[in-house]
């Protein structure tokens, strides 16, 4: 495929006009159809649609209960669209308790008014902290038949780039090769086999949708190019220990230290612009 052939639909996705409220459930609706249509990646529609409820449920009861007023639901139904490809159990009920854990993570842990988490991110670890013996978390590779990755990255980074936020990605995927390439010197492993995992939809859903959360990630260009590049580093090292849901934890770590330095920091910059004495 030439760069030519790439860049067409590219530029004809960027034209089209999507509602900023629209942009992330229109993405995720087409990781879900494609994922499952190719390969089958639900563990269930009744799990999913599970995972969907609790998200929309939550949201809506804590907003109503905190704010008082009801809310838009697009932020719920990513969540739960999320917590339903990602989530692996027998059982249904991980599917609903993660989903309801990452909305309710916005209302409970917060910093200066704001949610320092990714939902969906703080749900995934958290289930993996207290439920690893009921749950895993997808994993699989898109195997021979790239189509359907290559398609999801060319309307995922277009739609991304609508809100000014494809440089995280692209930092990310960046960063990830060249620290699978450092991988496979040290441990001897096939540098295609440590770049794998990209083609995954797990890892789809963490670069398009996790590291690229509008409410949790920072401001300035340079400083989401900086946390991108910190995230992929800390999960070389959960690599090397061979943590299977390296990003993940990653994200966990680097993403609410992120945001907290940074406001501290600009708070101290404020206080000390203020108390500085004017000159005679």
């Amino acid at each position: 495929m030439s760069s030519i052939e790439v860049s067409q639909p590219l530029e004809a996705l960027k034209k089209i006009k999507i509602p900023p409220g629209f942009i992330g459930p229109l993405l995720i609706t087409a990781i879900v159809i494609a994922a499952h249509v190719s390969f089958g990646v639900l563990d269930g529609w009744e799990k999913f649609a599970a995972a969907l409820l609790a998200a929309v449920v939550t949201e809506s009861a804590l907003h109503k209960i905190v704010v008082g007023e009801w809310r838009n639901l697009s932020s719920a139904y990513i969540s739960g669209n999320s917590a339903g490809i990602l989530v692996r159990s027998p059982f249904l009920w991980p599917f609903a308790l993660c989903a309801a854990i990452s909305i309710a993570s916005k209302y409970v842990f917060r910093f200066r008014g704001s949610h320092i988490w990714n939902p969906t991110n703080f749900g995934i670890v958290i289930m993996l902290l207290i439920a690893s013996d009921s749950m895993a978390v997808l994993s699989i590779q898109w195997g021979n038949n790239m189509w359907a990755m290559i398609a999801i990255w060319i309307v995922g980074l277009a739609v991304i780039s609508k809100v000014n936020l494809a440089n995280i990605c692209i930092t990310y995927v960046a960063s990830f090769i060249g620290f699978a390439w450092i991988r496979s010197m040290i441990t001897g492993d096939l540098f295609l086999a440590e770049i794998a995992p990209l083609t995954g939809p797990m890892y789809q859903l963490f670069v398009l949708f996790m590291i690229t959360d509008p409410k949790t990630t920072l401001k300035s260009k340079t400083g989401q190019n900086i946390v991108a590049f910190l995230i992929a580093f800390v999960e070389f090292f959960f690599r090397l220990g061979e943590a299977v849901y390296a990003p993940f934890y990653a994200l966990f770590i680097v993403g609410p230290i992120a945001i907290i330095g940074t406001t501290l920091w600009k708070e101290w910059k404020e206080g000390k612009e203020e108390n500085r004495p004017e000159s005679v």
